[in-house]
């Protein structure tokens, strides 16, 4: 089907940087809605841009549609310039997170300086509750916690979060760009099949450039560094000039 087969429904759900509607007709359909705001450290910190609904969308659909060749997503259809359809799924309450390079609070944690590359990636994964800032835990605490049925699901999803970073390195570096973390949500249908859901951008990743290791993600919003509209929008057309004809 195609775009123009869906319409809007009723607001189920409002994110921090997106909301989420039903589709008319079609309850085994999402319809996502990428807002212009920006939040970081747990939303202790708010900001918006014009225009970053579009870029967050349009990387974030380009990048699914790339992934969909390797592994199954949740993307249907683009909507607008804001919008897209995706299947509906039971949402694990996991973040995984995956490290090429330490960078932020995890290389302050460690005591290593950032900017480290690692041998090997490092998968962890993180609970997603807001109340409690969304901490790290290890596998046992994420079966107590019961975010999936058994160690095998967790580590399916660390194989996943892997297959997912080898597919991003490629995409990444062949526009100029280093992929140093990332962090990834995924779903349940109702088979239990684990599908990659929510969104890739510079909203969830971090990416530097190549040549000169200037940032070009959330952190010049966390860390105060300007020119984030600019930067969103250069990372933007990077993607459409390298990738957008290709998928």
């Amino acid at each position: 089907m195609n775009s123009e087969s869906y319409q809007r429904a009723e607001l189920f759900y409002e994110g921090k940087a997106k909301n989420l509607y039903n589709v008319k007709n079609h309850p085994e359909l999402v319809w996502q809605e990428f807002r212009n705001s920006l939040t970081a450290f747990n939303a202790q910190k708010k900001g918006e841009f014009t225009g970053k609904g579009s870029i967050n969308r349009d990387i974030t659909s380009i990048i699914f549609r790339y992934l969909s060749k390797s592994l199954k997503t949740h993307f249907i259809v683009d909507i607008g310039e804001t919008e897209m359809v995706t299947q509906r799924l039971s949402m694990l309450k996991l973040e995984v997170v995956v490290r090429n390079v330490l960078a932020g609070s995890t290389a302050k944690k460690l005591g290593i300086e950032e900017g480290a590359s690692l041998d090997r990636p490092l998968v962890e994964f993180y609970y997603k509750e807001d109340a409690l800032a969304d901490p790290f835990i290890s596998d046992d605490q994420a079966l107590l916690l019961k975010t999936v049925r058994n160690q095998g699901e967790l580590e399916q999803l660390k194989k996943m979060g892997l297959k997912v970073n080898q597919e991003l390195l490629k995409f990444f570096s062949e526009i100029g760009i280093k992929l140093i973390d990332f962090k990834i949500e995924f779903g349940m249908n109702s088979t239990r099949e684990i599908i990659l859901a929510d969104e890739i951008s510079p909203d969830s990743c971090r990416l530097w450039d190549q040549k000169t290791n200037e940032k070009m993600d959330k952190d010049r919003f966390r860390r105060d560094l300007g020119q984030v509209q600019e930067t969103y929008e250069l990372v933007r057309e990077k993607i459409l000039n390298h990738w957008g004809s290709k998928v």
